[in-house]
């Protein structure tokens, strides 16, 4: 973070700056980053005391101070020997800390913010984002999923004056939630994926989820850049949405970063990339699916506005191994026996994205095996949704339909009412019953995607199997 005073952060947050028992502050500024979870905290640091579900932050205020902290930020004066702010909302203090840190930092004209959103490819876009930007310049980018109204304003916050790009995830639950977000880091360039029915259930249906996602372009001002993904429908409305230049990235000629002779692989996917200057660069994208074609070219066209010439970005993507932990991860190996680990996240969109990649990299003598948990946050839609994936692993003519976990029973029910099987679709309760099962069907050259929400915790059962088989 940049350096700043104790002072000077009690007035942003509208807070009361309380010194400790030693009747003297450890020092007038700080320049440590933020966090919320004591057990990470380092010396120098300011500790957020987050009230939530299960937990008070509170509690660990002294525990932030042992391993070190500057400042604690509370809700009501804890622990007297540290320095305390006192604050009514320690999350809106979090939030308004993180604006006017961006803002200081902006207005030395030297960063770029770069937000994305979009249903899913979020964390995948930012990732190659960052392995491109971090080739030109110091690059801030979020870990793991830190795209709430947490973790995106911790984020933030690990700023400097000499940082050249902060990429900023964007992640909502509920209409307003990118709106505040964008707020908090002002995009110069907006980012949006796809508009699906991820946290359909939160949302109430596709239109409010498009509502949700059209929040990050029309945040943007005349100046700013909307990259938008012209492949999907939901997503081209945006463009009326915005003060800002659009730039258009899909697989039509009308795009301004398009792809062509699409390939998949199971080694990953091949393509070429046709960018809005009319240079041409054949991509080897070791990152398995089509599907990520698209967060590829979003990664692209932002690069090009960023300055970043096409040949270091295409050398930055050809040298990505996986999107992330849990994503389209290759396991296995063993008898020529793989295995896809996908399952951090689910929605109806890429459940049938990582099912069209299964059905797409194997040849007809492998056998294709779908191990699939529940879709979660879908509401009203979750029974219509799992009948559908049921159908489109059918379809898909994969050879091994494994269902596990009672709340995504009906893909079973579906997979076995579309076809006159004699087995092709088991179902197990628990994944120990799908581990012993699977260890023992699985035989030389077969392929396994295992597939969920990151609440269905088969991404577990999904390393059971790789390490088994590696």
């Amino acid at each position: 973070m940049i350096s700043i005073t104790l002072d000077d952060i009690a007035q942003i947050m509208s807070g009361t700056l309380v010194v400790g028992s030693s009747g003297r502050l450890p020092t007038d500024r700080v320049s440590g980053d933020a966090q919320t979870d004591s057990r990470l905290v380092l010396p120098g640091q300011i500790f957020f005391a987050k009230r939530g579900e299960t937990t008070d932050g509170h509690r660990f205020v002294g525990v932030a101070y042992e391993r070190g902290a500057h400042l604690a930020i509370v809700e009501e004066e804890i622990d007297d020997r540290i320095a305390q702010i006192v604050v009514k909302d320690s999350v809106i203090a979090l939030a308004d800390l993180a604006r006017e840190v961006v803002s200081r930092v902006k207005r030395l004209g030297r960063m770029r913010v770069i937000g994305i959103t979009g249903s899913n490819g979020k964390t995948t876009t930012k990732n190659l984002l960052l392995d491109i930007l971090q080739t030109r310049g110091e690059t801030v980018a979020p870990t793991n999923s830190f795209n709430n109204e947490v973790g995106a304003p911790l984020t933030m916050l690990r700023i400097t004056e000499e940082t050249d790009f902060l990429i900023s995830e964007m992640g909502a639950n509920a209409e307003g939630d990118i709106a505040r977000l964008a707020s908090i880091a002002q995009p110069d360039i907006g980012v949006v994926l796809k508009v699906g029915l991820a946290h359909a259930g939160g949302f109430g249906g596709i239109e409010a989820t498009f509502r949700a996602k059209s929040e990050m372009v029309s945040s943007l001002g005349s100046s700013g850049i909307a990259v938008l993904n012209r492949d999907d429908t939901w997503v081209t409305k945006m463009s009326d949405l915005t003060k800002a230049h659009t730039i258009w990235f899909g697989t039509t000629a009308d795009c301004d970063v398009r792809a062509t002779d699409v390939h998949a692989a199971a080694t990953g996917t091949r393509f070429r990339v046709v960018t809005k200057s009319g240079e041409e660069r054949q991509i080897d994208f070791k990152i398995l699916g089509e599907h990520h074609v698209s967060n590829a070219l979003a990664a692209i066209a932002v690069a090009e506005e960023c300055g970043v010439p096409l040949r270091d970005t295409v050398a930055s993507l050809e040298s990505v191994t996986r999107a992330e932990r849990w994503r389209m991860e290759v396991m296995g190996g063993r008898n020529n026996i793989t295995i896809i680990n996908d399952a951090y996240n689910a929605s109806p969109d890429s459940m049938t994205a990582a099912l069209k990649t299964l059905a797409l990299i194997s040849s007809p003598a492998q056998r294709t095996f779908a191990v699939l948990g529940e879709m979660s946050e879908l509401g009203e839609f979750s029974g219509d949704e799992h009948d559908r994936i049921g159908l489109q692993a059918v379809r898909y003519n994969i050879s091994r339909i494994v269902v596990v976990g009672d709340g995504a029973r009906r893909m079973h029910i579906t997979a076995i009412n579309e076809g006159s099987w004699d087995g092709e679709s088991v179902f197990f309760s628990g994944q120990d019953e799908a581990y012993d099962y699977l260890i023992t069907e699985l035989r030389e050259g077969d392929i396994a995607l295992v597939k969920s929400s990151n609440s269905a915790g088969l991404r577990f059962l999904g390393d059971r199997l790789g390490e088994f088989f590696s």
